[in-house]
Order: C-alpha cells, then sequence, then structure tokens
C-alpha cells in the first residue's frame, strides 16, 4: 500500500502517532458520504492506520485495512476496530461488498494510486461512495508539506482536488470536491449499474 521507506516509518511512529496528528474531521467525511446513494453499512478505512479517521465515524461497520501491522495494531487494540493487513492495490474483498471506502490523509503514500482507484470501484456496490482527504500540494502549507515528507525520504505523490477529482472519474465514479483549503476533501459515487 505505501512505499517500503514509509511503511517502517509508520511502524517506527505508530506508538506516538495519534499524538501528533489531529483528530480527523467528522463533518468533512460527512459531508462526503452524504453524496452516496445507499446506505452504509459496510465501510472500509483504506490507509487507516491507527483508525483515527474512524473514530470520528458512526453507524456502519468499519473495517481498517493498511500495510502498517504497527499500526493496524493501534487500530485493533487502542480502538477496539477490524483491522486487516491488505494493499490498496488489492484489497481482499468480493466486487461490490462495501458500501463506501474512506482514505484519510493516506492517498499521497499509495505507490500505485491508479491501481488503488480502480480496486475502489471494484469493491464498492453501485451507489456506494468513495471518499478521499487528502493535503493540496498548491496550498502555501501542502508545499511546506511535501517538501517535509520528501526530505525525511518518503516517496509521497501529491494530487490537488482537481486533479485526483479527475482519476476518479476517470475510473468510473461520479466526482466532486467536497471543500478545499490547505485539506480538502473529493468524494466519488459509483454510479448505479443500468440494465
Amino acid at each position: 500500500m505505501y512505499g517500503v521507506g514509509d511503511v517502517r516509518f509508520f511502524d517506527r511512529i505508530a506508538p506516538l502517532y495519534d499524538l501528533a496528528m489531529p483528530s480527523a474531521s467528522g463533518e468533512a467525511l460527512a459531508a462526503g458520504f452524504a453524496r452516496a446513494e445507499r446506505p452504509i453499512d459496510r465501510l472500509l478505512d483504506v490507509g487507516g492506520g491507527s483508525g483515527r479517521a474512524s473514530a470520528a465515524l458512526t453507524g456502519p461497520n468499519i473495517i481498517v485495512v493498511d500495510v502498517s501491522l504497527g499500526m493496524l495494531q493501534r487500530a485493533s487494540d487502542d480502538r477496539g476496530l477490524s483491522a486487516l493487513a491488505g494493499d490498496a492495490g488489492r484489497l481482499p474483498f468480493r466486487d461490490g461488498s462495501v458500501d463506501a471506502i474512506l482514505v484519510v490523509d493516506a492517498f499521497h503514500h499509495l505507490p500505485d494510486q491508479r491501481a488503488a482507484l480502480s480496486e475502489a470501484a471494484r469493491v464498492i456496490a453501485p451507489g456506494g461512495a468513495l471518499v478521499v482527504r487528502e493535503f493540496d500540494p498548491t496550498h502555501p502549507l501542502g508545499r511546506l508539506l511535501v517538501a517535509s515528507e520528501h526530505a525525511i525520504g518518503m516517496g509521497s505523490r501529491f494530487r490537488s482536488p482537481d486533479a485526483l477529482t479527475a482519476d476518479l472519474d476517470a475510473v468510473g465514479f461520479d466526482a466532486a470536491v467536497v471543500d478545499r483549503g490547505f485539506d480538502y476533501t473529493v468524494a466519488g459515487v459509483r454510479p448505479a449499474e443500468v440494465d
């Protein structure tokens, strides 16, 4: 899911990660999920690490999927969440088997972003939603974050809100920017199948 160097980094900082990172915005995530055209009962938090974004949600059955075993242990032990080691580019779920996928502050770490989006389109049921919360590399603070992650050796590849929206559209989602700023939200709905 992440580059090898990124995985080692997250395994090392897992015990301190939640102290350094702010809580996820439940409002921003809810606005993205409001675009779904079906009830959200089963949700994957892909690249969900310690489960801090999942902790901002109530209602659905949530499974945190990540490659960092240290982070997954935090999600399971500290938050009591279901956690599964898995790669965003090869999700271990059947076609159309989930109602939504969430990716918070992790998309830029994925080595094959196109494969991750294609997998999301495969496993999300028609009418379901993909919500991505990311950092804008064109924002002044975003430029600083990009430089910082590259300086410590991460293979991060950031996308602007409009570029990420186009990427979601290209794999079959009906995507839109939900909010903009240093961190932004893009949501895509998988269209209902036409008979």
